[in-house]
């Protein structure tokens, strides 16, 4: 297994590779899809959005995006950063709260 470590400003790390450490949590690659995967549906269910509402509003913003492919991206949560944050942007969502800490 590679590892990449890298210092933050505040003097934690964050590492890259087959296991993440966070605030000592270990979670796996699955587990933060799952993560990304519930933000962005708990958004869009907040926003009353549903998926077709969603490609529209994406393919207003150029993205063209079928409610079809939205629906499975989100459902297998393998989806990119890029696209998490076109989805964010779409549904107007400009502050996004991470944890309940």
């Amino acid at each position: 297994m590679m590892m990449l470590r890298l210092r933050l400003v505040n003097g934690d790390y964050i590492e890259y590779g087959d296991v993440h450490t966070e605030y000592g949590v270990d979670m796996t690659g699955i587990e933060w899809s799952e993560r990304a995967k519930a933000l962005l549906k708990a958004e869009l269910k907040r926003r009353n959005v549903g998926y077709r509402e969603l490609a529209e509003k994406l393919t207003a913003m150029g993205i063209p995006e079928t409610e079809r492919n939205i629906a499975n991206k989100i459902s297998r949560g393998g989806f990119t950063a890029a696209f998490l944050l076109q989805c964010l942007s779409a549904i107007d969502c400009h502050t996004l709260r991470l944890s309940e800490r």
